[in-house]
This record gives C-alpha cells, sequence and structure tokens, in this order.
C-alpha cells in the first residue's frame, strides 16, 4: 500500500497552512521509496509576493533523494526574472528526471522557469507566454541610461533561457517573438521547441488570484482575462462520517475566522494578524471597517512599490490619507526617486542651505536713496 507524505504548504505569510486543492504553492512526494514521485506546483507569483527561488530550492532540496523523478507544475503568471532564472538552473541540474508541466500558463518569468526542465509538458488548454523583460526606474538621465544596459542585458539571459531548450529555434524568429509579446498555445509552444508534449486539458483556472497582475500584460487573452469576472466555484462539503459534535462559537471566533476568509478570498493573507490586532474583535462593524481599510491600505502601497509597509499600517490602524501621507515622505525621502522642483525655498530648509530671497523694494528704494543724496554731498 502506497504511502503519501504530508505535503508542505505555505500562504504568502510565509506560515504553513492545511493543504487544500487551491493551495498556491506545494511540495509533496507520493509512493514508496522505490517508485516515489515528488510533485512541486507553482500556482502562484514567482519572486518577492510568491515563491522565491531560494525557498523553492530549499525545500525541493529537503524532498528529494537524488534519484526519485521530479515534476514540477506551472500556473503563474511570472515575476521576478532573476528568481526564475534560478529555478531554470534549478531543474536543469536535475537533469532527465525532471518534468515540467504547464497546467494553464506559465507566463514571462514562469515560461523562463519552466523551460529548465528536461522534459515540457504542456496541457492542450494551456498557454505559455514570453515577453521583453520590464522594470521601473527613478532617477537621472544617467541613472536610466544604466537601466536600459541593464535590460539589454537580462534580454539576453532571456533568449539563452529559451535557446537552451530549444536550441534549433531560429533566433531572429524568437526575438520578435518576445519583443511582441507572444502568448502561445500548447501546439504553438511545441512547434517553437518550448514544450516537447500537448498534455491532456485539464480545469483549472488560470491565474487564481493574480487577476490584477495579469491585466497589466498588453495582449493577454480575451478568454483569460474573462475568468477574472467569473466568481469561484464553491466546492462541496465532504459529507462527514458521524455527525460533529454542535460547539458553541463565540463571537470572537466567529469574527476572527471571516478576517481569515475575507483576506484570503482578497489575497492579503499577510494581513491577517494586523487586522486581528487593530479591530481587537470588538465587533463586526469594527471589523467590516477593517476589512474595507486593509485593502484600500494594501492598494497604497503595492502601487507605491512598498508594499512591505502594509502590515505595519494596518497594525497601527492608518487610514487610506495617513498612509498616502507616509508613503509620499518614504518616496521623497529615500533617495532612489527624483523631483524637479521650482518653487521657491520655505523657511524650514536645513541650515546652512543658501536660500533663494525675494526682491524687497523698500530696501531697493532706500538704497538708492541713500546713493543719490551721497552724490551730491560730493559735488
Amino acid at each position: 500500500m502506497s504511502k503519501k507524505a504530508r505535503p508542505r504548504v505555505y500562504n504568502r505569510a510565509g506560515k504553513q497552512v492545511q493543504v487544500q486543492d487551491k493551495s498556491w504553492y506545494a511540495v509533496q512526494a507520493e509512493g514508496e521509496a522505490t517508485e516515489r514521485v515528488i510533485e512541486v506546483f507553482v500556482y502562484g507569483e514567482i519572486g518577492t509576493w510568491g515563491i522565491t527561488a531560494n525557498q523553492f530550492v530549499q525545500d525541493l532540496r529537503a524532498m528529494d533523494d537524488g534519484t526519485s523523478p521530479v515534476v514540477v507544475a506551472f500556473n503563474s503568471i511570472g515575476g521576478d526574472l532573476f528568481d526564475g532564472l534560478a529555478i531554470h538552473n534549478a531543474l536543469s541540474r536535475l537533469g532527465e528526471r525532471c518534468t515540467g508541466r504547464v497546467d494553464a500558463l506559465a507566463a514571462s518569468a514562469a515560461s523562463v522557469a519552466v523551460c529548465g526542465a528536461h522534459r515540457v509538458v504542456i496541457a492542450s488548454n494551456a498557454m505559455l507566454m514570453i515577453h521583453n523583460p520590464w522594470t521601473y526606474a527613478a532617477g537621472d538621465a544617467e541613472d536610466f541610461r544604466k537601466v536600459a544596459d541593464v535590460l539589454d542585458q537580462t534580454m539576453e539571459a532571456i533568449i539563452a533561457a529559451y535557446k537552451a531548450k530549444a536550441p534549433d529555434v531560429d533566433e531572429v524568429e524568437l526575438r520578435r517573438l518576445v519583443a511582441a509579446e507572444t502568448w502561445l498555445t500548447a501546439s504553438e509552444a511545441v512547434a517553437l521547441g518550448l514544450a516537447d508534449e500537448v498534455g491532456e486539458g485539464v480545469k483549472v483556472k488560470a491565474c487564481l488570484g493574480q487577476g490584477s497582475a495579469l491585466q497589466r500584460y498588453q495582449n493577454a487573452p480575451a478568454e483569460l482575462l474573462a475568468q477574472l469576472e467569473e466568481p469561484l466555484e464553491s466546492e462541496p462539503e465532504p459529507e462527514p462520517v458521524e455527525p460533529p459534535a454542535v460547539l458553541p462559537v463565540s463571537d470572537s471566533a466567529r469574527l476572527a475566522l471571516m478576517i481569515t476568509q475575507c483576506c484570503t478570498e482578497a489575497g492579503i493573507s499577510n494581513l491577517v494578524e494586523p487586522l486581528l490586532r487593530s479591530t481587537k474583535l470588538e465587533s463586526e462593524a469594527i471589523v467590516q471597517a477593517g476589512l474595507a481599510r486593509a485593502k484600500a491600505v494594501n492598494d497604497l502601497c503595492i502601487a507605491a512599490r512598498l508594499p512591505e509597509f502594509s502590515a505595519e499600517y494596518v497594525a497601527a490602524g492608518l487610514d487610506a490619507a495617513a498612509v498616502r501621507a507616509r508613503l509620499f515622505d518614504k518616496i521623497v525621502g529615500s533617495g532612489k526617486g527624483f523631483e524637479i522642483d521650482n518653487s521657491l525655498p520655505i523657511d524650514t530648509d536645513k541650515p546652512g542651505k543658501v536660500l533663494a530671497q525675494l526682491p524687497n523694494p523698500s530696501s531697493i528704494w532706500t538704497a538708492r536713496r541713500q546713493a543719490a543724496a551721497g552724490s551730491r554731498k560730493g559735488a
């Protein structure tokens, strides 16, 4: 009788959670030692807001025995390119025992990562997306020139990753497809050489919980975007073998469960604990207001490219206006951006700075009269 090891699953806050079908990241091994298969599910963003290359490699290393087949399944909009390249290289080092599987979507950095597998199987209804590297930057003209040079270099890394999987691909055509942000069907990915086999289609909601990120792409297929409007399917609850004992549920427990469920649905599980602290579970109205505030704060922090502060601001109970002010101060004072400011200096400038002064008509008139009087005396 085969034994199934308990998968290890992590939420966005880095905490281990109960395994569910819609888990965004899992590593598991199935079967006896002589026929076990290690499966890795990357169902989410790659990088800081999802699965980092470091976590991926460490989890895989803890499960890998050096001989068992490894299957890595992707359903990801991509993310950080360098994490994607690191995962690509980690899969490549596994050699022939590694199979990459595209269950719904492998876009951007995820397409780079899956191409590190010795064999790539893409579901008949799945897609692979390739595009130019892009980033955001701030600074002077020289800073932007350096960023452009880095993007050119990372483009070469992307091309090298794809050509490692498809050595016979026409490079000119490959570069054209990458520059055009191309969404490849399963058959097109096989024809190009980025996949080896078209597998059986599976019903997987592409980009579950990643809809807002998917919309940033220019050529995202309409059928994928349409899924963002579909309500999540509710799963039937299993019938209990024995009638469960009815236990009293306190109001605090009910409100805590409300916070956990709403945060999970909104993709802000990292804000569960800060919300518990800030609302103190005083009442349902306070919890509802806290949830609305947390979503707004999270959106502001992401827009400012400072998502690491969202938990701190939610725990402090700050409203949107206060968060905007703090984020503005951090952006302006970080030294990472620049401003063109032609306004007059204010009196609160630091001592030692030369301040521009407005002309004083009275002092100018007095000086001219004194000069005129002196010239008459001399005459």
